[in-house]
């Protein structure tokens, strides 16, 4: 069944109203016509099931409410902080984040990010990758649309004070600390929220591992093997949600 996001959708509403690109995504791509059914999730975890009632071209569609669905089991909280990668790996890893579970994705620059971006290149980046986390949400069916922030220099980010008090830090030094480990300790202390941190291609430096530890980050491995960024962020959100997931 395609899945169709309406923001501030009013579920209590017999008929919903549909323009703009997601009235053409469903009428000219995905080819819907009066009797289809058609998902609507609202972006902040509510979804129906409706039917499409009437068509206007291609720009609009009107859709009837048959039935709102039940909200989705409570999941861990997981934002992932993480080190712009080179190429395109982060449309990857946003995209397979969401399907993850991740609900919050903060870009950073650190010292080693060989991507760098002025304000307009920053902004523009984070529109594509909001769309990339919607088109995940559609695909998946998560009915709550992640927070894709625009990318932000590193000694800012660790001077947030909004971030989950789990704080692990993907780590290659001598004195991490297993991840399981780590992830056992949260769960004991009944923690459904962590945020993930991880680093570049060429790894943080000395300097902001000390100063991630200052700003309570525990350095965390992931085993013996050295994965590539996008392995390690797939790797970490499973393993969160497996841990944290009530």
């Amino acid at each position: 069944m395609h899945r169709c996001y309406v923001p501030q959708a009013d579920f209590g509403a017999s008929v919903l109203e549909v323009s703009g690109e997601e009235a053409h995504h469903a009428l000219r791509v995905m080819r819907l016509r009066v009797g289809d059914s058609c998902e609507v999730f609202d972006g902040c975890g509510q979804a129906a099931q409706t039917r499409v009632v009437s068509t206007a071209g291609s720009s609009s569609m009107s859709l009837q409410v048959e039935k709102v669905l039940p909200p989705m089991p409570p999941v861990a909280s997981i934002t992932l902080a993480l080190a712009i990668p080179k190429g395109n790996n982060m449309d990857l890893i946003v995209q397979k984040a969401v399907e993850l579970g991740a609900s919050r994705i903060i870009p950073l620059i650190t010292e080693r990010t060989i991507v760098r971006l002025n304000a307009k290149e920053s902004a523009a980046k984070a529109e594509k990758w909001r769309r990339t986390a919607l088109e995940a949400c559609k695909q998946c069916g998560v009915n709550t649309l992640p927070v894709v922030e625009e990318p932000m220099p590193y000694k800012l980010f660790l001077q947030r004070q909004d971030i989950p008090s789990l704080r692990v830090q993907c780590a290659i030094v001598p004195h991490a600390r297993p991840l399981r480990l780590v992830l056992e300790e949260g769960r004991a202390a009944g923690r459904s929220e962590i945020i993930l941190l991880i680093g570049p291609e060429g790894d943080f430096s000395p300097a902001e591992y000390a100063a991630a530890e200052a700003a309570g980050f525990t350095p965390t491995g992931l085993g013996p093997i050295i994965l590539r960024v996008e392995t390690a962020v797939f790797m970490a959100i499973s393993a969160a949600r497996y841990a944290l997931d009530a």
